[in-house]
């Protein structure tokens, strides 16, 4: 029987629990869905935001997840879970609605509510509490955390870190992050300064940065200002959205790309940016027939777009504006831009696990080592009982963000957890075969014997 997983304040005998989730995103969320059907698994999911909210930054009108619908928290590991996107529809009277809507991409703010709507229905997810100490004790662990009654504490069997990521600025955009220069993620909260401005450029041609730039775009005629779109890469490339590259994220990609020595899984991870980054297909459409429609019996706007332009520097300009520095990479020549607003779109990168380093075996590049099945692998040699979300993409390859691989990813750790298959995960789910076939054996069997 499930019992009461609450804390414990710093002075009393810590609560424990079998699990405890640091961090509710949407895949430790997704986790809190499947554990909460394992009769007997006592769990507790501890976040420092006081509800749940996904890329706040980016909820633009019309954008969509990257991936189909039933990517959702539970389905491709149980789709009989009531924590479906599916009954979220049917409980919210949707269903319908969602199937003459005809689209197998979610909007982004419906996401983020059927992810509200599984918060407010899991007792397991505890917002407010910041996780400050996660140390090890005996096989186990201790969690501390400060939360609306003061220092509090668990101990716990096993312990799921799924802090996600964290915006990553270059040096000379962090050193004047502001309103004036800022990166997408916080885009809606200075949209309004953006788009008072005479001059706005945006840096990156991932999807963040396309939507941002249309989002400027769809607004300049009433904005009236300039905008200037610069990207390092050679050319504002689609997303890989083929059938064919979709099977990279797959568990048969995983275990082929951890299989690969250290230095090699981070060679071909850097020819692979567009299985994971690039613009959608719909967002390049919606771009260039902005472009087209506005210069039907007009002259272009004042807008331009340049590939393998490299950001270099940042400095103060006139009239409180900036002096962008910039190198054309394919020329190697240098170049000056001045833009009065700055909005840079060059990724996130993983949050530090709050866990002492000497407890974590690191490569190296000084990246947590993660093992095949997640969990963080200890100095000591001890078996850990440590796993990660998201924290893994050095490891475990492009699918590591994907929420369609999220799901199986909290099957396998949901396994581990249990020390059982409780949700299964197929051998074989794509047609292709990664790597070279089987050596032969050495000694043939040439007809009978």
């Amino acid at each position: 029987m499930r019992t009461d997983p609450g804390p414990r304040s710093a002075g009393t005998e810590p609560r424990h629990v079998d699990l405890l989730g640091v961090g509710i995103g949407p895949f430790n969320l997704g986790l809190a869905a499947l554990a909460d059907r394992v009769e007997g698994l006592d769990a507790v999911f501890l976040d420092s935001g006081q509800s749940f909210s996904w890329h706040p930054g980016l909820m633009l009108a019309g954008t969509t997840l990257q991936v189909p619908f039933l990517a959702d928290l539970v389905t491709m590991a149980d789709p009989t879970n009531p924590y479906s996107f599916l009954n979220y529809l049917h409980t919210r009277g949707r269903l319908l609605r969602f199937f003459f809507h005809e689209r197998f991409l979610v909007p982004r703010a419906e996401f983020d509510a059927y992810c509200r709507w599984v918060t407010d229905r899991l007792d397991t997810c505890r917002f407010g509490h910041t996780v400050t100490a996660v140390r090890p004790a005996g096989e186990g662990w201790i969690v501390e955390a400060d939360g609306p009654l003061g220092r509090q504490r668990w101990t716990a069997d096993h312990v799921v870190m799924g802090i996600g990521t964290r915006p990553w600025l270059p040096d000379c955009a962090l050193e004047h992050r502001g309103p004036t220069v800022l990166h997408t993620a916080d885009y809606l909260r200075h949209r309004d300064r953006a788009l008072d401005a005479a001059s706005v450029t945006v840096i990156g041609s991932g999807q963040s940065s396309g939507e941002v730039f249309c989002d400027l775009l769809e607004q300049q005629p009433s904005s009236g200002s300039r905008l200037d779109w610069f990207t390092r890469s050679r050319g504002f490339l689609p997303m890989e959205y083929s059938k064919l590259g979709l099977e990279h994220f797959s568990p048969e990609y995983t275990r082929y790309f951890h299989g690969l020595p250290e230095d090699r899984r981070d060679e071909v991870r850097v020819g692979q940016d567009l299985l994971y980054k690039g613009l959608s297909t719909d967002t390049s459409a919606r771009i260039y027939d902005l472009l087209y429609e506005r210069t039907v019996d007009a002259a272009d706007p004042p807008v331009s777009y340049r590939s393998a332009c490299d950001l270099r520097s940042i400095e103060p300009g006139d009239d409180d504006g900036w002096r962008l520095g910039l190198h054309h990479v394919d020329e190697d020549r240098a170049f000056e831009h001045g833009t009065e607003v700055v909005i840079v779109g060059t990724g996130y990168e993983p949050r530090p696990l709050p866990v002492d380093k000497g407890v974590m075996a690191l490569d190296s590049c000084d990246r947590p080592v993660v093992e095949l099945d997640y969990r963080v692998r200890r100095v000591d040699g001890e078996r850990s009982t440590l796993f990660v979300q998201n924290g893994e993409l050095h490891t475990h390859g492009v699918g590591a963000p994907d929420l369609t691989l999220g799901t199986t990813r909290n099957a396998v750790i949901l396994n581990a957890v249990c020390g059982r298959d409780v949700h299964p995960v197929p051998e074989r789910t794509v047609f292709q075969s990664f790597g070279a076939p089987p050596a032969p054996s050495a000694h043939p069997t040439i007809g009978p014997t």
